[in-house]
């Protein structure tokens, strides 16, 4: 059983902590980040001034923000 490689293509500011995140095979995910946002790495983007993610890393292609948070993208197409 092969599983599928997820790539994410872009991303778009819903509303607070909610990111509408496209990916390559043409679906979406609407995924409020609220719940998710806790622990060392992941709580300072509480703070909606960091929140927005800085770019999509173009290696791994998923999300990354300035203090090196990152979701696996097939968590987040999932």
């Amino acid at each position: 059983m092969s599983q599928q490689i997820c790539r994410v293509v872009s991303f778009e500011s819903i509303v607070r902590f909610t990111l509408r995140v496209l990916f390559d095979d043409s679906t979406a995910q609407l995924i409020d980040f609220r719940p998710l946002l806790e622990g060392n790495l992941f709580a300072p983007l509480q703070d909606l001034a960091l929140f927005n993610p800085d770019q999509i890393d173009p290696e791994v292609h998923t999300l990354v923000w300035s203090n090196g948070a990152d979701f696996d993208p097939a968590t987040l197409h999932n």
